[in-house]
């Protein structure tokens, strides 16, 4: 394999989607997902771009297959020299005295425990490339008025992405938390329904804003 091996956890849609779409030309993408369809849609615009992608349709959450995919990247590439984290839960926003059990549950299944098991077998992976690199995308919601699932789990996802961060100026893989400007997501949508949607910065342009940042 003369190319690098990208992994984006949450590539079916939004930034995840626009980085594996970016970064295809010099990555083999290896893009996990829920969703089959949107994962199938993603394969044939990085193949019209002249890239390759190996779909993994699997939840983040569920370790055992997180586990075996990792093992199966190891023993065809013997690597990962990219992995790229925008898989997320966005919980409806509510007064945090209102917080549904259920979406809480779930918030921090994703957000935050699903980062025990992802930062351990990734990070080893990434481990056996010599320039190798992962990144998170921060969005800062904690504290705000009626974000409080949303904005409290994502908080402690960054929180242990900042210490890995900060652990690995030491040397190896190198870790980067980036900031995206707002964009029309799906996710977003969910938290500012009525809002403007033309103003905001397409996934496309941020995918390439940030990549270029590094």
């Amino acid at each position: 394999m003369d190319k690098k091996i990208a992994l984006i956890t949450g590539a079916s849609r939004g930034l995840g989607a626009a980085l594996a779409e970016e970064l295809c030309p010099t990555h083999h993408i290896v893009a996990v997902a829920r969703t089959t369809g949107a994962l199938e849609e993603l394969d044939d615009r990085i193949k019209a771009r002249g890239g390759e992608a190996t779909l993994a349709p699997m939840d983040i959450t569920n370790a055992d297959a997180m586990a075996h995919l990792c093992r199966a990247i190891h023993d065809r590439w013997g690597r990962a020299d990219l992995w790229a984290h925008t898989a997320i839960h966005a919980a409806p926003l509510t007064p945090a005295h209102h917080i549904d059990a259920k979406d809480w549950g779930k918030s921090v299944e994703v957000n935050v425990t699903a980062m025990g098991h992802l930062v351990p077998m990734i990070g080893a992976l990434l481990g056996y490339s010599d320039a190798s690199m992962a990144l998170f995308f921060d969005d800062p919601r904690a504290g705000q008025k009626f974000f409080g699932s949303y904005g409290s789990t994502k908080a402690a996802q960054i929180a242990l992405a900042r210490s890995w961060e900060a652990e690995a100026v030491q040397g190896g893989t190198v870790v980067r938390v980036l900031t995206p400007a707002p964009m029309p997501t799906a996710v977003r949508a969910r938290f500012f329904p009525g809002e403007d949607r033309s103003a905001l910065a397409s996934p496309a342009s941020e995918a390439r804003r940030l990549l270029a940042s590094l």
